[in-house]
This record gives C-alpha cells, sequence and structure tokens, in this order.
C-alpha cells in the first residue's frame, strides 16, 4: 500500500530554514529521515513546499471562486512538505511518522493513498 506522510511544521520550524546559523542542523534530521526511507527501500517521492506565507487559497464566498493570499488555517503548523511511501500496513506509515522531524515540534498526519482510486466515468 501507499501512505502519504504529511509534515506540518510549527513557526519556528519555517524560522529555521531561513536562519543561517540554524539551517544546517534543521537539514540534518531531514536528510536522515529521508534517507532512512531511502534505505529502507520504501520512498517513493518527496518534497519540501515554500513557507506558508507563498501560499495561496481558493474559496467559495457568496457561491464565487475567490483567490487570496493564505494561509488561511486554525493551526498554527502549517504543511512543509510530503513522502509519499510504499509500505505494508497504515501502522508501518505511522510508525515510520514518529521519526520524521516534524514530530518533534509541528504535527505528522499519516494518510492512506488508494491503488485503484476511480477517476470519473470508468
Amino acid at each position: 500500500m501507499h501512505a502519504m506522510i504529511l509534515a506540518l511544521e510549527s513557526p519556528g520550524d519555517f524560522a529555521r530554514r531561513t536562519d543561517k546559523a540554524q539551517y544546517k542542523v534543521y537539514m540534518e534530521g531531514w536528510r536522515a529521515f529521508s534517507g532512512s526511507l531511502e534505505k529502507a527501500g520504501i520512498l517513493r517521492n518527496a518534497a519540501a513546499l515554500v513557507g506558508p506565507d507563498s501560499a495561496t487559497v481558493v474559496s467559495i464566498k457568496d457561491g464565487k471562486r475567490v483567490v487570496e493570499d493564505g494561509p488561511f488555517t486554525d493551526s498554527k503548523e502549517q504543511l512543509g512538505g510530503f513522502f509519499l511511501i510504499e509500505v505494508a500496513s497504515l501502522d508501518e506509515a505511522a510508525k515510520w511518522a514518529k521519526t520524521c522531524p516534524a514530530a518533534k515540534e509541528g504535527r505528522v498526519d499519516v494518510r492512506a493513498v488508494p491503488d485503484d482510486y476511480p477517476m470519473g466515468d470508468e
């Protein structure tokens, strides 16, 4: 099965990305995590996202689509990146997610990715 590990980072995490003194240590954690997924042979895709200040939100207001600068969320944590992995179970994915650097200060969501999701009228 495929699972998505969604790294929701804290404001402090995003600040470390741009702080020259903290960047190296910040990235070492992510490189180690990504490397462990690769070494286990389960990593299928991954990407970091630019910080939330660059977000754009499309929503419906008064029946019309509206594009606004974002993000608009009730949570302090913002999506910072994802890892698509192939594992035997969601429990196994959750075990890997516990080792994600975002789990230290932010939050990590784990979601199953359906292998045969119907798209349209097939």
